[in-house]
């Protein structure tokens, strides 16, 4: 009896909370930008790695996505001046 009780009370919450939900009068959400704010121009090696993605496993033999992916390398893993890391 209490089992059915409490099943019963977590329903009448249960739909009042979506009654409250769906009458409520909310701010329309923010439209959904693009791309990161303040970057206007295209970005080249982006561009060339997403070439090489579409090109999928003959990308690995093209010299342009080998040289694309140094660069990408080059860009994440060389150290950065004044990087307190390199002091070690």
């Amino acid at each position: 009896m209490l089992v059915r009780l409490g099943a019963v009370v977590f329903v009448a919450l249960a739909i009042t909370a979506s009654v409250i939900e769906m009458t409520r009068q909310g701010k329309e959400p923010a439209p959904h930008l693009a791309g990161p704010p303040g970057r206007a121009e295209p970005d080249p090696l982006g561009q060339e790695l997403h070439r090489c993605a579409l090109l999928g496993e003959a990308g690995g033999r093209d010299p342009g996505c080998l040289a694309a992916w140094a660069r990408n390398r080059a860009r994440f893993l060389s150290p950065k001046p004044g990087n307190p890391q390199e002091a070690r």
